[in-house]
């Protein structure tokens, strides 16, 4: 695969969208879905994984942890409708990154420019605490995920200790090569992976569900930028500001080519 292959990214995300692999993380969405949280008694829950959002030809990844159980797990798009989305997607506006400092629900006009906003772990978890086992059978889909775009994507913003964890083996399945020991996180991190000849072969764990994508021959190193998660905890207690969020992304979309 030499160019970037938008059809595959949308049939990947529907195939994600249909993914059964981890009966607690299904029974959990779905039994969300079922309930609902009494100020969105009159909407109609996603219930499903959440797969990612932004064009196919985006230079800058952001990877967060998990959907909220009544924010991605409602709306069906990723941190759409949660007070997480609401720090990220100003953040994004505010630096140029998107059309609407807002997002709401899946049809309410929001663009990225540039950007696809994306998950290590695509269901939302009780506690918002996958199992090692999940986020090791959900790494399949992120590979395949990060082998779409690899002719274009040239910086990632990863949301979280958590997130840096699990991306990690998934960069190096995807065809970029991960030093070792393995890089520690923290805010304002960065890391610049270089192209390994061709990707790895699929997770050994992956789920039935996932079929092999062809390793794209046109890639670059790719530049890592760890974040502080856009948590309530975090924002709430002034771990994270809207400036340092501002900054990371910023700096992460010039190193990208998508800012001056």
């Amino acid at each position: 695969m030499s160019t970037q292959d938008p059809a595959g990214l949308a049939d990947l995300d529907h195939r994600i969208s249909g993914c059964r692999a981890c009966p607690r993380l299904v029974a959990w969405r779905e039994e969300v879905a079922r309930v609902k949280r009494a100020a969105f008694a009159d909407w109609t829950y996603w219930g499903r994984p959440v797969p990612g959002f932004g064009p196919g030809d985006a230079r800058l990844l952001v990877l967060g942890l998990a959907p909220a159980a009544h924010g991605g797990n409602r709306t069906g798009r990723m941190f759409t409708g949660d007070r997480s989305g609401d720090v990220l997607y100003r953040a994004l506006y505010d630096v140029g990154l998107a059309s609407q400092p807002e997002a709401v629900t899946m049809d309410d006009g929001l663009e990225l420019y540039g950007v696809r906003i994306t998950s290590p772990v695509h269901c939302a978890p009780p506690e918002n605490k996958p199992t090692p086992t999940e986020r090791d059978t959900c790494r399949a889909w992120l590979v395949q995920e990060l082998r779409l775009l690899r002719p274009t994507v040239r910086a990632v913003v990863v949301l979280g200790a958590f997130g840096w964890q699990a991306a990690l083996p998934a960069f190096a399945e995807a065809g970029w090569t991960v030093p070792r020991p393995r890089p520690a996180f923290g805010h304002g991190v960065r890391v610049t992976l270089d192209p390994t000849a061709a990707p790895a072969g699929a997770s050994p764990g992956a789920s039935p569900e996932v079929s092999p994508v062809a390793p794209a021959d046109a890639a670059a190193p790719l530049d890592l930028f760890g974040c502080f998660h856009v948590s309530q905890r975090n924002t709430f207690t002034g771990r994270l500001t809207p400036e340092m969020l501002r900054e990371v992304l910023r700096t992460a979309a010039t190193t990208a080519g998508l800012l001056p």
